[in-house]
């Protein structure tokens, strides 16, 4: 079927991206992704603080253990969309505005047979032995397991967020995403407090209404992303006359580059599952815990927030001039990509060394013992996170132009074999100390770094094509 005549065109692809200045290309599409890091990070709070009043501790370990579960599973169902971001701007870069559409529609069927038929059921099912397997404690299974449930079965709003997301980033156009992403967060939050509240007529369902509320809010923004999609006012468009049928080539590639991508996730999850076993066996295991959650995963997220704008800037930057047939554009991009982020690592790492009591005691931290083990941690941490951010820049760059498997092998030796080989000999030899487990992490980092910016300089990348058995839209 051919498109009729009167639908709307869709908006041209910004071709600035190759043809344009790299730094403003790399900034254009860093900054809006940044931002919304940072506003989407709110929600967390929000949740937390009002499950802590109305439900307690039992409520906040519940969504932490719930979270932490359903992160794992579902970072493996969005892998297709790193796959799809891979394609999408490799076809930008080509001027292929049809099999950019084409290839964003085979993504969309893909996400949805995969919630479906795997994710929405088998996470009913299985929620209950999922909990069991992280050894919550009865009273937190009680929260838990609606919380779980709720969220498996109503991830389809999250999961077509997330994909109309990558999409438009990987097109060119970052500032529709992060529109969408701070009316989902704003929506997210009146839910929440709604639900988890009991507001008005609303029933007060506790730590379920938080998933209840989630649920709701990506369905609704979902459903207007479809809306702009089919509007024709984005650079990816659905047009009524299109193929609708499934494209097993494309398909078929989606996977191909996406699934080590959602591997190396997974592989991340488990390698910080695994840590927090290490910190929980140390003699001040409570106090390095609540040092480790403050510092590592609240303060240096303003590091890892930023890098991963930047990574997805790369990415796109990268794509799209392989794309076009300019892979030199795609070397520098990366290198500017970099050198803003070891600016902005620079500054905050200036703050960890010279403030450290007064930000972690912005988060209450006063016990003399987690600030002293805090403060030890942001001083490995001002180091760590300049090689973090080179290491997720050059990440981007090797994703965005297809080597997704190299940032999957690097991850598991960097994120894994490094930081808790070198636990484990602590521990064997002469006992773990706090400054083991933030020594472990830096040299993680650090061979991340070295590692990512070595493969990417190699330059292996500038031969990967994408395999179709055809690229004209089908009739």
């Amino acid at each position: 079927m051919t498109a009729p005549a009167h639908t709307l065109p869709s908006k041209p692809l910004d071709r600035s991206i190759v043809d344009g200045p790299i730094p403003r290309a790399v900034w254009m599409l860093a900054w809006p992704t940044m931002l919304q890091n940072l506003i989407g990070g709110l929600q967390g709070m929000v949740d937390h603080a009002l499950v802590g009043h109305f439900v307690g501790y039992a409520g906040n370990a519940a969504i932490g253990v719930a979270i932490q579960i359903f992160i794992v599973v579902i970072v493996f169902v969005m892998s297709v969309f790193s796959g799809m971001g891979v394609l999408v701007a490799r076809f930008a870069g080509a001027n292929q505005p049809e099999q950019v559409n084409r290839t964003v529609y085979q993504a969309f069927l893909a996400a949805v047979a995969l919630w479906g038929l795997v994710l929405a059921p088998l996470g009913w099912i299985l929620a209950p032995s999922l909990l069991g397997v992280v050894h919550a404690t009865p009273a937190v299974r009680v929260q838990a397991l609606p919380f779980l449930r709720i969220m498996f079965v109503g991830s389809i709003g999250m999961l077509l967020f997330f994909m109309v997301g990558g999409a438009l980033r990987a097109a060119g156009d970052a500032r529709t995403p992060l529109r969408l992403g701070i009316l989902l967060t704003a929506l997210n939050i009146v839910c929440n407090v709604a639900f988890i509240t009991g507001l008005g007529p609303l029933p007060r369902l506790g730590t379920a209404g938080a998933a209840v509320g989630t649920t709701v809010a990506g369905l609704v923004i979902s459903g207007l992303a479809g809306y702009l999609l089919l509007s024709g006012r984005l650079p990816v468009v659905w047009r009524r006359g299109m193929d609708w049928r499934p494209d097993w080539g494309i398909i078929r590639e989606l996977f191909r580059f996406g699934l080590p991508t959602g591997m190396q996730g997974i592989a991340m999850n488990v390698a910080g599952v695994l840590l927090l076993r290490f910190i929980g066996s140390l003699a001040q295991s409570a106090e390095a815990q609540a040092a480790y959650a403050v510092g590592y995963s609240e303060l240096f997220s303003f590091i890892t927030w930023t890098s991963v704008g930047l990574m997805g800037a790369a990415a796109t930057v990268a794509g799209q001039n392989l794309g076009a047939q300019r892979p030199e554009r795609a070397v520098h991009g990366v290198h500017v990509a970099a050198g803003l982020g070891l600016g902005v690592a620079a500054a905050i790492g200036v703050l960890f060394l010279t403030i450290p009591r007064a930000l972690l005691g912005l988060f209450g931290m006063t016990d003399p013992t987690v600030v002293a083990l805090g403060t030890q941690l942001l001083a490995f941490l001002s180091v760590s996170g300049l090689f973090v951010t080179v290491a997720l820049t050059y990440t981007g760059g090797l994703q965005g132009t297809g080597d997704t498997r190299s940032p999957l092998y690097i991850s598991i030796l960097s994120q894994i074999v490094v930081p808790l080989g070198l636990c484990t000999m602590f521990q064997a030899t002469r006992g773990l100390h706090p400054a083991d487990i933030w020594l472990a992490i830096l040299f993680g980092h650090m061979t991340r770094c070295a590692l990512s910016v070595l493969r990417f300089r190699q330059g292996k990348w500038r031969s990967i094509r994408v395999q179709l058995a055809t690229v004209a839209p089908r009739s």
